[in-house]
Order: C-alpha cells, then sequence, then structure tokens
C-alpha cells in the first residue's frame, strides 16, 4: 500500500505503559507481536534534555512521582536496555520505533538504529530536532493531533525538501478520542493536499476508528495498547487490550483482501449457478390436475427445488393445456403442456 509496507503497517503503540519497568516493556513486545501487528513503538524520555520541574501534568495520575520531570525520569531506559528491546522486537519479528523527545534521544535512538521517525504531535515546530533526524535519511512518520494546517505544512515541506519518505497520521489528541474527533475526513483531504502516505494514530480505546480507516484506505496505523484496563497509567482508558488488537489486527487484513479483489457480479453469479437449483423455485401443481386441463392461476403455485419452470413465467402458463395428468406439488416441465 505504502512506502513502507505493502499492507497498512501496524502499529503496537507502549509509550509509557511500561511504568518505568523493563520487564513489562519486553512483556509488551511479546503481546503485540502475539496479536500480529507489524512494529512496536516506545517513546524515549531522557527527562534533563525535555523537561524543566515546573512542566506540569497533563494528568495527575501518579502518586510516587512528585513531578512530571520525576516521572519522565522514572520512565528512562538505558542505552543498553534500549538496545535489548530492539533485539527482542526484531527476534519477534517486530519493527521496532521509539518516538524521541529531545535531540539527545534522536541522537541515541539513531546509536541503537530505529526503522523510521515517528514525530509526536508536540514535537511537530521542533526544528532542531528534526535536523537531527532527517540527517540519518530515514522515514518519517508525521503525526498532526495539535497541529494547525500551517504547522503541518511547514512540516511536510521540510520532510519533502529532504526528499525523506513522508507518512502523514491523522490525530486528534484527546484521551480517549471520541468518535466525533477522530477526523476520518482528514485522511484522504492529507493525501490530496500532500500526495504523500497517510495513515492513522488513534486514541479512541476502540478497534472501529481503525477499521473505517482501512476502508478508506491508510499505509500506517498507530494504535495505544495495555495488557489490561486495569493497568496504571493515563493512557490506559485511550488503549486497545492486546485481545482486541488482535481482532483490529485480523480486521484489517479482511479489509484489505476485500479492497484488493473486486467482484464481477455476473462472474460470481455464474460460479454459483449450481446453488440456484438449491434456493430458486419452480412452477408446480397446487393440486392434482387431469390430462386435458386448461391451466388456471389458482391451479399453479411455486416451490423448491429450481429444476423446473421458474416462476417468472408462472402468468404466461395460466391457459395453457395438460398433455398428461399431473399431481399435487409435482413441477410443471415444457413436455407436459400442449
Amino acid at each position: 500500500m505504502g512506502i513502507l509496507s505493502p499492507k497498512c503497517l501496524i502499529i503496537g503503540e507502549v509509550a509509557q505503559a511500561h511504568d518505568g519497568s523493563l520487564g513489562i516493556a519486553h512483556a509488551f513486545v511479546d503481546a503485540i507481536a502475539s496479536a500480529g501487528a507489524d512494529a512496536v513503538k516506545f517513546q524515549t524520555h531522557i527527562a534533563a534534555a525535555e523537561s524543566t520541574a515546573s512542566e506540569p501534568w497533563r494528568v495527575k495520575f501518579s502518586s510516587q512521582d512528585a513531578t512530571r520531570y520525576d516521572y519522565w525520569k522514572r520512565m528512562e531506559f538505558t542505552e543498553e536496555q534500549w538496545r535489548g528491546l530492539k533485539s527482542h522486537a526484531e527476534e519477534r519479528g517486530l519493527k521496532f520505533l521509539s518516538s524521541p523527545f529531545s535531540t539527545q534521544a534522536v541522537e541515541l535512538l539513531t546509536r541503537i538504529g530505529v526503522f523510521a521517525w515517528k514525530v509526536a504531535s508536540g514535537e511537530v515546530s521542533n526544528a532542531q530536532m528534526f535536523e537531527t533526524m532527517a540527517a540519518s535519511g530515514l522515514p518519517i512518520l508525521l503525526s498532526t493531533g495539535m497541529s494547525p494546517l500551517n504547522e503541518i505544512d511547514a512540516a511536510v515541506e521540510r520532510v519533502k525538501a529532504r526528499g525523506l519518505p513522508l507518512t502523514v497520521l491523522q490525530c486528534t489528541s484527546a484521551y480517549p478520542c471520541p468518535p466525533e474527533k477522530i477526523g476520518l475526513n482528514l485522511i484522504t483531504f492529507f493525501r490530496d493536499r500532500y500526495v504523500c502516505d497517510v495513515g492513522l494514530s488513534d486514541h479512541s480505546g476502540t478497534i472501529y476508528s481503525g477499521l473505517a480507516a482501512a476502508t478508506v484506505g491508510i499505509d500506517v496505523l498507530e494504535v495505544h495498547v495495555t495488557l489490561s484496563r486495569e493497568m496504571f497509567g493515563p493512557d490506559v482508558q485511550a488503549s486497545l487490550t492486546t485481545a482486541e488488537l488482535r481482532q483490529l489486527v485480523e480486521g484489517i487484513r479482511f479489509i484489505e483482501k476485500m479492497k484488493a479483489n473486486p467482484v464481477d457480479k455476473d462472474a460470481v453469479a455464474e460460479e454459483v449457478a449450481p446453488l440456484r437449483n438449491f434456493f430458486t423455485k419452480s412452477v408446480v401443481a397446487r393440486v392434482d390436475l387431469a390430462a386435458g386441463t386448461i391451466l388456471q392461476l389458482d391451479h399453479l403455485t411455486v416451490k423448491k427445488p429450481g429444476t423446473g419452470i421458474p416462476p417468472t413465467r408462472l402468468t404466461e402458463l395460466v391457459g395453457r393445456t395438460l398433455r398428461c395428468s399431473i399431481k399435487i406439488d409435482q413441477l410443471l416441465q415444457e413436455c407436459d403442456l400442449v
């Protein structure tokens, strides 16, 4: 379908759902792979490089972190731990991505190696970080969650000026995102406006928006994932369980197969012609009829199977004469008529 994959690239987004636990992060890799997704994505936060002690909470959900800065600090992994997560993802057949939130995070991920850069919507205007990403020559997945059109236009122009593969992702920064704010219309709008791959970064916490987007045609779908809706964290309500992710993957592959195989109605009818005899009807005698009977409408009805005279000819049989006697429920044949 797109530059990144011949089919829709389905990304399971872990973000901070691991809550700073390396073991849980690895558990997410296994769960997302088992669900059939194509890629796993994390977020790489280096607190000292991206935040200050005065950064406010989006949602004050943590009782163990006094500040947002403390939370980012607790979410950090070492470079070696990130290498381990990437190796694990590749062993499970997943592409590895992580959104950087500082130039230092870009440099760390460059050393580790990512499949593409996912630019979070809050970083779209971060020109310095973009220049560091662009130097790698990797594809750019551009999230548009909080950006007005003029900011998206400028970001797209920066990517295109570098000749980098680009996917523009429709995204609404609401957690969870209600259906009236998904912006399904923007997927085709972005494809036409930017003449590039498009996708959806979904925060609805349901499989419905991803399935709907697949019918419109997307190259990338990103969904947040949780191991359970009883887990801790700010994004749980906006996430799919791994069971729902598996259902979403199956649904999208089903939709892709449908779209790739347009149906010729006449050809299908020819294929199922033998079944018509089982499901269609024929003209039969409603009562016993003697030879020489001039057929009236109340002599006849239609019943299965469809191996005799079709119901469309019922009225034209009225006035015809029987050549031989016919029993009740017997199918009329042309040879029975004068």
